[in-house]
């Protein structure tokens, strides 16, 4: 019975890995794939948390994200999704991951929730050398970056 299940998950994982092209960077954790199917995904990166364009290192990380990934053929293994249905993905392009990559560069966060021991080990690594965004003293996170500018907008009524 276990044997079946982890085949059965096993299956699942694989049969959700797929070959695309990156077609657009929207900013330093979110891109936009074609596939075979020639149909247009966004994607988010899963485990990292980027700034968002509107704060100091985000313009950084979408460029960063855009120089290694646009227009070129990456595997992207989807693990979930967040809680607007939008797939949540390891990108892989020439071996390397790209949240690894700009964990490394001080160009991420690790998750709000439930951070993965592995990413969180390299976000520290930067922060300790003073990398990108932790070159700041104290750097604010996209999550209350966004909760902060969605406080500033009107209240419908």
């Amino acid at each position: 019975m276990i044997l079946m299940v982890l085949v059965a998950g096993t299956a699942c994982a694989q049969a959700s890995e797929v070959t695309a092209r990156v077609v657009s960077v929207i900013d330093g954790n979110t891109l936009e794939i074609v596939g075979n199917d020639n149909e247009k995904q966004k994607i988010l990166l899963a485990g990292i948390d980027s700034p968002e364009l509107t704060q100091e290192y985000g313009e950084k990380a979408r460029k960063f994200l855009e120089k290694m990934t646009l227009e070129k053929t990456v595997t992207v293994q989807i693990t979930g999704k967040d809680r607007t249905g939008t797939p949540l993905a390891i990108v892989m392009i020439e071996n390397k991951d790209a949240r690894l990559e700009l964990l490394k560069e001080g160009l991420a966060w690790t998750a709000e929730r439930n951070p993965l021991p592995n990413l969180e080990e390299i976000r520290a690594k930067a922060q300790e050398k003073g990398k990108g965004l932790w070159k700041q003293e104290s750097p604010t996170p996209p999550w209350t970056h966004r909760r902060e500018q969605s406080m500033l907008q009107p209240k419908s009524s």
